[in-house]
């Protein structure tokens, strides 16, 4: 009998991957829940195995306490009581009473003994897959798919099953019974009905492992995946970068004939992978990021919401922007910004808008600006200034005496100057030559535009 015991307990242990010492503690308190069910009693009772013999010898606890007298003296027993048999217990102590005779275990007790021997090696089962799977969260894991439900596929993974959620698979991927599957290990739970270890096949996380199982220089360290944006099922960009100089990131991934990048590439399902070199400077990690496209320029239009302009021939836009603005999205989710994309064509024309707008703002301004901007940059500004305003067509005012009225564009303080100088008629005006007329106080090349505009036939010509 005790050595089929002690078999039974190396068995049971070898079989659950459980230590003997587990194994034994559980066999005694199973016996002592199967005595106190025979003897219908209240005690408490506890069992120690003994390795020689393979019995189980049951004893009653009581816990020393300080009361003189103990509210159940099933459980309890004084202080005094207690020292009377081991002088050096103390309050808190227990103390184990032999029974005088072993009670007979019936077909009841004995299943009671089963049940509680079986719950006490499943938790001890539960705590170990626990503690052997929370060290292995973020590692690859390979299993068999055991059964579906609900979309969500229960995988057999050895010692226990592990769950892989409708949230948590790639789209378009179909699994059937008994099909061999990879995932990566995102988290374990411990719950009531033990732990639950849950798989991913949709995070980037998934992918980067994938590329450090397939290529040593990752796995030693040499290359850096630095960051991945990925849309599951359908596209993925790994940005990488080498510690070392003779060695190619992009080509290490990628492999011979291109067989690394092939296998991750047949282990998601024919999903496309992006390769792109790791970039210091903002810009040209951007531009590489939105690889296969063509990128003209980059430029930061606000650093604090992190949001960019790029700048892409008219014949890129498509291709920068990808199907269902997948490529633009994935490069945003890489690099951390928020991409705008715009063509050549379409940047030109709002700077052309915004210096139209710039220039009419310009001429809406009082005299003393155009005053003030003629000393501080001289004639010739002033020419240059008056350019443009020639290249407008606009039509010209009825002429009138500058007595009777005033004049579009001209100040009335000027209209008082030109009065004193006796330039107050649109046939002076035209008499008058441009020098004649800039020496006015307060008159510069806008308000003389305005003057012969006013007075057509004149020296600068009808606008």
């Amino acid at each position: 009998m005790s050595s089929e015991l002690l078999q039974a307990i190396e068995a049971l242990g070898r079989e659950k991957g459980i230590d003997r010492e587990i194994v034994v503690s559980a066999l005694e308190d199973a016996m002592a829940a199967a005595a106190k069910r025979v003897l219908h009693s209240q005690e408490a009772f506890v069992g120690h195995f003994d390795n020689e013999t393979g019995e189980v010898a049951l004893f009653k606890v009581k816990t020393v306490v300080e009361a003189p007298v103990p509210e159940n003296p099933l459980i309890e027993m004084t202080l005094e009581e207690a020292r009377q048999i081991d002088p050096e217990m103390n309050v808190g102590d227990s103390m184990e009473f032999p029974l005088e005779t072993t009670p007979y275990m019936g077909r009841i007790a004995a299943q009671q003994a089963k049940q509680v021997l079986t719950q006490k090696i499943r938790e001890a089962e539960r705590e170990i897959i626990y503690k052997e799977y929370k060290d292995r969260v973020g590692t690859i894991i390979n299993g068999v798919v055991k059964r579906i439900e609900k979309r969500n596929i229960l995988v057999d993974i050895g010692r226990t099953e592990a769950l892989l959620p409708v949230s948590e698979q790639c789209r378009g991927e179909r699994f059937l019974q008994n099909d061999r599957i990879r995932a990566l290990i995102i988290d374990v739970r411990e719950n009531t009905k033990g732990s639950q270890i849950i798989l991913s096949r949709a995070s980037k996380e998934f992918v980067a492992k994938l590329f450090e199982a397939e290529v040593p220089e990752i796995y030693d360290g040499t290359v850096v995946i630095r960051n991945s944006a990925r849309e599951p099922g359908e596209r993925t960009k790994i940005a990488v970068m080498s510690k070392d100089r003779d060695v190619d990131p992009i080509g290490a991934c990628i492999g011979m004939r291109g067989m690394r990048v092939q296998a991750v590439t047949r282990e998601l399902r024919g999903e496309k992978i992006d390769i792109i070199p790791y970039k210091e400077e903002l810009s040209d990690y951007v531009k590489a990021s939105l690889a296969p496209a063509t990128v003209t320029r980059v430029q930061i239009t606000d650093s604090e919401a992190k949001r960019m302009e790029v700048v892409v021939p008219e014949d890129q836009i498509s291709l920068t922007i990808g199907k269902r603005g997948q490529n633009i999205r994935l490069a945003g989710v890489l690099v951390g910004w928020e991409l705008d994309v715009k063509s050549e064509e379409a940047k030109k024309q709002e700077i052309l808008a915004a210096m139209t707008s710039m220039m009419s703002g310009g001429e809406s301004e009082p005299e003393d600006s155009e005053e003030v901007s003629e000393v501080e940059t001289g004639g010739a500004a002033g020419e240059t200034a008056a350019a443009p305003s020639e290249a407008v067509e606009a039509p010209s005012p009825a002429p009138q005496p500058a007595d009777q009225g005033s004049v579009q564009g001209v100040p009335e303080r000027v209209m008082a100057a030109l009065r004193e100088a006796g330039l107050a008629t649109p046939g002076a005006i035209a008499a008058a030559s441009d020098e004649e007329l800039l020496a006015i106080s307060g008159l510069g090349p806008k308000t003389l535009q305005a003057l012969r505009n006013w007075a057509p036939g004149t020296e600068g010509g009808e606008v």
